[in-house]
């Protein structure tokens, strides 16, 4: 059995080992791979393990050996599902792996916002509190997030746990879900996305990208949300307009953008959101602590462990 790793190194820079998968067959691991390099890697293999290299339908026509791609993450578009069933390649993903470290994320981006931690935290190295006339200094005003409306998009599991965290900081919790507002907990009141956008102090984002979610933060849909909104976003970059944005951070019409995911990654120097103000970006290391790299890890494992066994799970293409 040969399992090719083909870029191993977000997953695994150093701190965790791939000693499990050397049990299990040949091992080839690479720390990252080129769309030009993907063929070669991946033509021996019986099963990849994949994070961000693409397996669209021309590529897995090329590849009749391989039987099982494993997805290092709990989305999975970078693989052609209809084409990897027709060539009975079997799909697997890593579900709930990082729901308390995005969750996690989604409040140090808010935190960092509302009260200027980092700003202060630059000023005071240098040597802005010692120089000050009193015992504290307001450059800056911070505000509380008890008694705020948060507004969430999609709440599944890490919509939930922010959901969760938010109710226990005090916040009143509105969100658009496709669930049933008699299965929401009682501190959930479910609405449609135009009240969402009015009433709400801070929008996060956690749904899927699709078609319809594309851009689902625009021009149009900015324009009816509440003026100084806060919006989050660690779910997918092209959720959001980026022009979009920044026009409305540079307006006002947003308070602040706090993102650890954008349209393209890494991005293009030019990208308006990299020198908009008010806008807080990371990056794309909300899933990336490390206790859910090692979750993450030991699922890839056992994904890889099951589908050997003839009892494959977390399959995506049933």
């Amino acid at each position: 059995m040969h399992i090719a790793i083909l870029d191993a190194h977000p997953l695994n820079p150093g701190d965790l080992s791939w000693k499990p998968l050397e049990q299990l067959g040949t091992l080839s691991i690479y720390p990252r791979t080129a769309p030009s390099e993907t063929y070669q890697r991946a033509k021996d293999a019986d099963i990849v393990i994949t994070n961000k290299v693409c397996f669209d339908r021309q590529l897995l026509e090329q590849l009749p050996k391989l039987r099982c791609i494993v997805v290092t993450a709990t989305g999975y578009n970078v693989v052609d599902l209809e084409a990897a069933t027709k060539h009975a390649i079997v799909v697997c993903n890593a579900p709930a792996y990082s729901t308390a470290s995005v969750a996690q994320h989604v409040f140090a981006l808010l935190l960092n916002i509302s009260t200027h931690v980092a700003d202060y935290a630059h000023g005071n190295r240098a040597g802005r509190w010692t120089s000050s006339p009193d015992f504290c200094y307001i450059e800056q005003p911070t505000i509380e997030l008890a008694g705020k409306t948060l507004g969430i998009v999609g709440l599944g599991n890490i919509g939930s746990a922010v959901a969760s965290i938010g109710h226990a900081m005090g916040m009143h919790i509105i969100a658009l879900t496709g669930k049933d507002a008699s299965a929401l907990p009682r501190y959930v009141k479910k609405t449609d996305f135009d009240t969402l956008l009015q009433r709400s102090d801070i929008v996060s984002l956690h749904c899927p990208l699709t078609p319809d979610t594309r851009h689902l933060i625009n021009p149009r849909t900015l324009a009816r949300a509440k003026h100084g909104m806060i919006l989050i976003n660690t779910a997918r970059g092209p959720l959001v307009d980026e022009q979009a944005v920044a026009d409305a951070l540079h307006s006002g019409q947003l308070a602040a953008f706090g993102a650890d995911v954008l349209s393209q990654e890494p991005p293009k120097a030019d990208n308006p959101l990299l020198s908009a103000p008010n806008a807080f970006i990371t990056p794309h290391i909300a899933w990336a602590t490390l206790e859910a790299r090692q979750r993450l890890m030991q699922i890839t494992i056992d994904n890889v462990r099951a589908f050997i066994s003839g009892k494959p799970q977390n399959v995506v293409n049933k």
